[in-house]
């Protein structure tokens, strides 16, 4: 009895706790559905949706003609919810192999059974999403919407996609370096004009709400974009994509035919700074005949400049003691010595004694030397000073990134010696890039006004300018007008006479300077780079160049026969498609001008109606007079002279016809009572004759009657 009381006393403690367990777990649930019931489900809907960014569109990029250059085009992610409530059994039995059939036979990666499998295991395993298909076309995607079941649309059949966008350029390398590339997850380098301008070509990215779903898929709840979006805007940039073609065929034909390892050329607008074409391409390192555009070295590398570093050298020289050009070098046997270094010229020269001009002509690095020794050996700070004061020191903080510094060493610096001075006046222990060197040659063309070159023109959205890059001076004055022209004769006479003379144009003249650099020694043997900067046309600068080739291979590494050929390719180019920068005829041959035009006998009315028109000054012996002849003596005026044809005509005699025209003599002899037949210079309908009289069958002053046939022959 006493273990029966024991037991059910046991019983009973535990029912009792397990009903207060109930209890607490019937007073917890009414907490949380009505007292914490708001809280719990917002939560709840804060865990299965999210706002999830929306990529907005980035502008496109175009050259200065507006024709693409780079732009982004739209790509999709295709897939389905095979169990949605509006998909039943009958209606996704119906309709899967029809799918399942179009998608095969559109990717063409899948067999038509494949995907009826993935699409049937879906729906049997109540998955709410599966991926069809991945990087489909605007194109494409329009076609699968056609597709059975898909053509329900998202909530009657269960069709979703999303969006991305992918930067495609239409001319895929030309310009590549220059257009550039973004990155911004920062998985890769970004560069070019997409990074220069990004705050303009990116946009303002949107939102949109998605769920989670079944499988930790995200599904996008509406087709509505939470936020807005707003598309990036358009850059319009100075690249003319025509003359980019020309300028890289001819740069890459040039490091293929010398074997280079590399190469640039710049080509720009004097007045403006405008770039017009860029190219840099390099040696593949996978295969060594084809080269790439993988480094900006017009912009991000500064190397030796050369000889052409000999015109800032002249031209400071210019501005502090008045250089002249007749001012007599001796250069003796082509090489002298500092501190027991030699300095050579290429070739040796014909005379000991030569001028400033043909130093330069003939880009001699002792007559250079001397000349910069003679004047700056007592304070060579001043001619650094002088360098600085045009600019050659400094970056051009242009907006493309990675520019490199340029560097002219001063005589504070450490490395400074007794050769710095000569080494620096021919080019050497200084690093310049091209682009700088470039762009102190533009300034000289443009008259000492010294421009920052500019990659873009103006910014549109969605058509409409919103923002116009206007030019930038650097430098109103790099130096006084006097040392320009001195500098502009050097430059012509370089084309004309000198090391550049295989530039020589016909219809233009070419103005600037060759280039040779010593590189260093590579696998026991001395690499050069070759190059060649100036401008055309030399009698009105429009357009600025520089070609730099590096590491040419066999005995051809001089800037005149390397670089040379390339700046001619361009500057042709540009020259027979520019027609601001020809010279009108009448400029060309002003003695055509004041050439009277020339005038066939005829009717004197008709005559003076025309020279009237023309503005031709008319002199007439008898105003009077039907018929006249043009008896000029002098080139400005017309002299008109009586032709008494009809008078002669009206005896029966028959006049002297040459030099009229067909329809006056048709006129004339028809009227008369003569028959006419008219050889040549006809046009294919009758009586539409043309050309003037050239001879005649009837002699002039013999007699005919009516009915008689003649017959004239026209020119």
């Amino acid at each position: 009895m006493e273990v029966k009381k024991d037991i059910l006393w046991r019983v009973y403690l535990i029912y009792f706790f397990i009903c207060l367990f109930g209890f607490a777990i019937i007073y917890k649930i009414f907490v949380i559905q009505f007292s914490e019931g708001n809280e719990w489900r917002a939560k709840s809907k804060n865990f299965s949706t999210k706002l999830f960014d929306i990529e907005a569109v980035r502008g496109n990029i175009y050259d200065a003609n507006g024709i693409l250059l780079a732009t982004s085009l739209p790509y999709y992610e295709v897939g389905m919810d095979v169990n949605t409530d509006a998909v039943t059994d009958d209606i996704f039995n119906d309709n899967v192999d029809s799918l399942a059939y179009c998608f095969a036979k559109m990717f063409q990666d899948k067999s038509e059974r494949e995907y009826k499998k993935e699409l049937v295991k879906a729906r049997k395993d109540g998955d709410r999403w599966i991926m069809l298909q991945r990087d489909v076309s605007y194109t494409e995607l329009q076609r699968v919407k056609k597709f059975p079941l898909i053509r329900k649309g998202r909530n009657k059949g269960g069709f979703t996609y999303i969006q991305t966008n992918r930067r495609e350029r239409p001319f895929q390398f030309l310009a590549a370096r220059t257009i550039g590339k973004y990155n911004e997850a920062g998985t890769g380098k970004s560069f070019g004009l997409e990074v220069a301008y990004n705050n303009y070509l990116q946009g303002e990215s949107g939102q949109r709400l998605m769920q989670k779903i079944a499988g930790g898929v995200w599904k996008s709840i509406s087709d509505e974009n939470e936020i807005k979006l707003e598309d990036g805007a358009d850059v319009v940039s100075t690249i003319d994509i025509n003359i980019q073609d020309v300028a890289e065929n001819s740069l890459m034909n040039c490091l293929k035919k010398h074997g280079a390892d590399h190469g640039c050329l710049v080509l720009m607008e004097i007045k403006t700074g405008a770039v017009k074409a860029i190219a840099n391409l390099t040696r593949n390192n996978k295969d060594s005949a084809m080269y790439v555009e993988n480094l900006n070295y017009a912009v991000g590398v500064a190397t030796v400049p050369g000889s052409t570093f000999k015109l800032p050298s002249l031209i400071a020289a210019m501005e502090d003691y008045n250089l002249k050009l007749d001012e007599e070098v001796d250069i003796g046997e082509g090489f002298c010595y500092y501190s027991d270094v030699k300095v050579s010229d290429s070739h040796h020269p014909e005379k000991s004694k030569i001028t400033v001009q043909e130093v330069f002509e003939e880009s001699s690095n002792v007559g250079v030397t001397k000349i910069i020794t003679r004047y700056y050996a007592k304070d060579p700070q001043k001619y650094i000073d002088r360098l600085y004061k045009m600019n050659l020191n400094s970056p051009l903080k242009i907006s493309l990134p990675g520019e490199a510094v340029p560097y002219i060493k001063n005589t504070q610096d450490k490395s400074w010696s007794k050769i710095s001075l000569p080494w620096i006046s021919y080019g050497y222990e200084s690093r310049i890039t091209p682009l700088q060197i470039l762009n102190f040659y533009s300034a000289v063309a443009n008259n000492g006004k010294m421009m920052r070159p500019m990659f873009i023109k103006e910014v549109r959205n969605r058509g409409k300018v919103i923002k116009t890059i206007d030019p930038e001076i650097i430098n109103p004055s790099i130096c006084s007008q006097t040392s320009v022209d001195k500098a502009k004769k050097m430059m012509e006479g370089v084309v004309l006479r000198g090391t550049g003379k295989s530039l020589a144009a016909s219809n233009y003249q070419i103005a600037g300077k060759t280039g040779t650099a010593q590189m260093g020694i590579v696998k026991g043997k001395m690499t050069y780079q070759a190059s060649f900067v100036g401008y055309f046309p030399a009698d009105n600068p429009k357009y600025s160049c520089i070609v730099v080739v590096s590491a040419p291979t066999g005995d051809s590494y001089y800037g005149g026969a390397v670089a040379g050929p390339v700046f001619k390719d361009v500057a042709d180019k540009v020259y027979s498609t520019s027609l601001e920068i020809h010279k009108e005829i009448n400029a060309l041959q002003p003695k055509y001008a004041l050439r009277s035009p020339e005038v066939k006998q005829g009717s004197q009315e008709d005559i003076a109606i025309v020279l009237k028109t023309l503005k031709v000054p008319v002199k007439t012996s008898n105003p009077k007079a039907e018929w006249v002849s043009n008896s000029t003596t002098d080139s400005i005026s017309i002299n008109l002279t009586p032709k008494y044809t009809e008078d002669a005509l009206k005896r029966g005699i028959v006049p002297n016809l040459v030099g009229m025209t067909a329809r006056d003599v048709l006129y004339l002899l028809e009227n008369n009572g003569m028959r006419v037949k008219l050889i040549g210079s006809s046009t294919e309908r009758p009586y539409e004759w043309s050309g003037a009289v050239a001879s005649q069958s009837l002699i002039a002053g013999s007699t005919f009657t009516k009915g008689t046939q003649i017959i004239l022959q026209l020119i």
